[in-house]
């Protein structure tokens, strides 16, 4: 099974790409944890990718596409994956021909996400500063609002009230699948 988790920072994509994954038996796979990793690195590509993530800045679609790509293209991932973080926008899905099989969107306000990420107490990501998440929430609400009515209109699309406990979202979270 191939599921694609959407919502914006803060609405429990992790938490519950990792719940389902043990779930399900397939592997967990989040864009930010590819990007914070590729950061690290001392390459060109490397520093590259800090900036852009540290200034709130989403990646760039081809560059994004490519790294997916390549990552989704290893043994493990062949038998299925929960995907967390991509596609981000409507290019993104033009050119990510993986057939999904459902897209879980967790959805919460704004405001609950902030304080959720404010309150989580993880200093330790220097792309979580206050501007630097208040630019990623309001580039979801500008690209990431098409992509969800695109998979709505291709009935792929479950939306579940991620404002709930953990184990309710995830419940709701196997129902739709």
């Amino acid at each position: 099974m191939k599921i694609i988790l959407i919502g914006i920072q803060g609405s429990g994509k992790s938490t519950q790409g990792n719940l389902l994954s043990k779930q399900l038996g397939i592997p967990y796979l989040s864009t930010g944890h590819i990007f914070r990793e590729i950061a690290k690195e001392k390459t060109q590509l490397g520093r590259y990718i800090k900036e852009t993530v540290n200034a709130g800045l989403l990646v760039p679609d081809e560059k994004t596409i490519e790294i997916v790509n390549s990552y989704l293209s290893h043994l493990e991932y062949q038998k299925g994956y929960i995907l967390d973080g991509f596609p981000r926008t409507i290019e993104q899905v033009k050119k990510f021909k993986n057939n999904v099989d459902k897209v879980i969107y967790l959805e919460i306000t704004e405001k609950e996400a902030l304080w959720r990420l404010i309150h989580r107490n993880d200093f330790s990501r220097s792309d979580e500063t206050f501007p630097a998440l208040k630019k990623r929430i309001d580039l979801f609400y500008k690209f990431t609002e098409k992509v969800i009515e695109h998979y709505k209109s291709i009935d792929k699309l479950a939306v579940v009230d991620g404002t709930k406990k953990v184990e309710e979202v995830n419940k709701e979270i196997l129902r739709s699948i």
